[in-house]
């Protein structure tokens, strides 16, 4: 018996709720394999034999005054190339992401994405196999609307 996969459009708000995200405008990108969280101010430290990530995040395009502080366990460290065929090394961390009422554990790389449309690319390995993607549709997964815009 097969599930019904949840329709989403080609952008959508998420949460991000271990890292006190409790929303943001995601692009859902089936042509990239891992999804990527805008971070700036990247420090990675150890704790016992823990790698932890410490960073920012401007959840909000076009706004440099909102900041959330956010820290995570380094899950692994890989070598990402962009769409513009740049490589770059990455920090990757393991976290919960809610889109619509699924929260599934999400691979998500760490990188500067001030100067692009969206703070988020959701990857094709975390809507498989769980969503379906119209891509002639926006925000089909509404966010609660008792939530608060982070």
């Amino acid at each position: 018996m097969t599930k019904k996969k949840i329709m989403v459009g080609w952008r959508e708000w998420v949460s991000l709720p271990e890292l006190g995200i409790n929303r943001i405008k995601a692009k859902i990108d089936t042509g990239a394999k891992t999804s990527a969280l805008h971070a700036f101010d990247v420090k990675l430290k150890t704790e016992g034999n823990k790698r932890i990530a410490v960073f920012k995040i401007h959840p909000h395009q076009d706004d440099l005054d909102t900041v959330i502080n956010c820290t995570a366990e380094v899950f692994d460290e890989r070598t990402v190339t962009d769409s513009g065929g740049h490589k770059e090394k990455r920090l990757v961390i393991l976290t919960p992401i809610k889109i619509c009422n699924k929260t599934i554990k999400c691979e998500v790389t760490l990188t500067d994405r001030d100067t692009m449309m969206f703070r988020m690319l959701v990857g094709r390995t975390t809507l498989n196999p769980y969503f379906t993607v119209d891509p002639q549709e926006s925000y089909l997964a509404q966010p609660d609307l008792n939530e608060r815009d982070v």
